[in-house]
């Protein structure tokens, strides 16, 4: 289906990602995630490369900020509003490390997984060596994945494997904060009339879907469930 010329960019963007969406929910670990049939090692391995993408997310907005053209200026606002309510989050994934059994500091001495490490540094490269607005693409994956699973996902996870509620806190927090996120994310995009900003971002999103699908993929595999679903 093609994008019609009254639709938003907003919309263009949802319309424009709609296979990478439908192929990264497809992901076997999502889907028992919201069955609540995944177990502590994979919990735990989730938080942990969480922890490994997140730690960065102040860093990639402030970059953004930085390479913004002067053009796209009227951003910086947004942009700093994202950075004052990202920081810290990554604590929160230590502290629900912990209050699920295992060990914070082990996991953020730990190496990224490779799809993870992956990532972060494909965000970091669009911000710089691409259109900057390609970041944004990863703020639509990221936080309109957790806005439309997390608290579903979270209190499957929660009841699956007898967790306290603090244990959550990453998921749950999230996953509200990010539900007000949307529509502040929507009416920021929809400002975005340049077509090359356009494709920037709608080309990028594509990209984070397959990128972040690989780090749940790798999880599956690494905790020896990727080929069984069930």
């Amino acid at each position: 289906m093609q994008a019609k010329p009254s639709m938003s960019t907003h919309d263009r963007l949802v319309l424009g990602t709609e296979a990478s969406r439908q192929a990264f929910l497809s992901i076997p670990i999502i889907q028992r995630a919201l069955r609540g049939q995944v177990i502590r090692e994979e919990y735990l391995a989730f938080l942990q490369q969480a922890y490994h993408h997140v730690r960065h997310t102040v860093p990639l907005m402030m970059g953004m900020g930085y390479h913004l053209p002067e053009r796209q200026h009227w951003m910086l606002p947004a942009v700093a509003e994202y950075i004052a309510e990202e920081i810290g989050h990554d604590a929160w994934i230590l502290d629900d490390i912990e209050a699920s059994g295992g060990d914070a500091e082990a996991a953020r001495q730990a190496l990224p997984m490779p799809s993870t490490e992956m990532m972060v540094a494909y965000a970091y490269d669009t911000i710089s060596r691409g259109n900057p607005i390609g970041f944004l693409g990863m703020v639509f994956v990221l936080e309109g994945t957790s806005a439309a699973l997390a608290t579903l996902a979270a209190e499957a996870i929660r009841q699956a494997l007898n967790l306290p509620s603090k244990a959550l806190r990453y998921l749950t927090s999230h996953g509200a904060l990010d539900q007000q996120h949307v529509g502040f994310y929507e009416g920021l995009v929809n400002r975005l009339d340049d077509s090359m900003d356009q494709q920037a971002l709608i080309h990028a999103a594509n990209r984070f879907y397959k990128l972040y699908g690989d780090i749940f993929q790798s999880i599956d595999d690494a905790c020896g469930r990727g080929k069984n679903p069930a």
